[in-house]
């Protein structure tokens, strides 16, 4: 399954919507949700999920999904 695919997931999973189709530009604007508590619970799962730690620098540049989902491919060596 590709990296957003599986953070489509745990984003549907932390906010409780089915509904919620990723898309590489999103970001904490297009998500009702989406405040801090919501980004500190998605890095957490993605760090689980993924079995990888992110820094507070690289989690303060992240500026949208495509950032995050590029961030993670580079820690798993994808």
């Amino acid at each position: 399954m590709e990296i957003m695919e599986q953070l489509q997931e745990i984003f549907r999973d932390i906010f409780d919507d089915e509904s919620i189709i990723l898309k590489p530009e999103m970001s904490a604007k297009d998500i009702e949700d989406w405040d801090s508590l919501a980004q500190i619970q998605l890095v957490v799962a993605a760090e689980r999920k993924w079995g990888v730690k992110f820094t507070t620098d690289e989690v303060i540049k992240l500026k949208n999904v495509g950032d995050f989902a590029a961030l993670i491919e580079m820690r798993i060596g994808n």
